[in-house]
């Protein structure tokens, strides 16, 4: 069904490890927003799709988010892959490090396990299309705080 070239799009190359930067990026491998969760809705929402040009719209779609899927596992592991249990213990990353070492596990920062509820599917466009609008939103506000916004907290 599709090409696949064994190589990243954009490589990844880390040098060195970060618990607490994996910590955050993990969400975005197994997060409600995620990349496992975009791929999953738009690959999933084509099928009902009236239209054979949206529905291919949402195959490339979440065909690119499958590549996207793939880049942060690299990202992941390359920041993981040395890690030591001792460097890891007493951080926010200790729990997930119990349970999968270094191994890729699709979840949210927050330690909660990837779920398909987070995926919205209801079979008609609109509300399947503002779904996708309003996951995609909500990445954008994982940007970091600026002065202005942090004051304001």
């Amino acid at each position: 069904m599709w090409i696949y070239e064994k190589k990243l799009q954009y490589p990844v190359k880390i040098k060195n490890t970060n618990h607490q930067l994996a910590q955050i990026i993990i969400s975005q491998l197994g997060g409600p927003d995620g990349e496992l969760a975009a791929s999953m809705r738009y690959l999933h929402q084509r099928y009902a799709c009236p239209y054979d040009k949206i529905t291919g719209i949402l195959t490339d779609v979440g065909t690119e988010e499958l590549a996207h899927l793939e880049m942060i596992a690299a990202i992941l592991y390359q920041l993981t892959r040395d890690l030591t249990p001792d460097q890891i213990a007493g951080t926010p990353f200790a729990t997930y490090f119990v349970d999968h070492t270094t191994g890729l596990y699709p979840v949210a920062a927050s330690g909660v396990p990837f779920d398909m509820k987070y995926v919205g599917v209801k079979g008609d466009l609109l509300t399947d299309l503002t779904e996708d609008l309003a996951a995609d939103a909500a990445i954008t506000q994982m940007q970091p705080l600026s002065k202005n916004r942090k004051k304001a907290l």
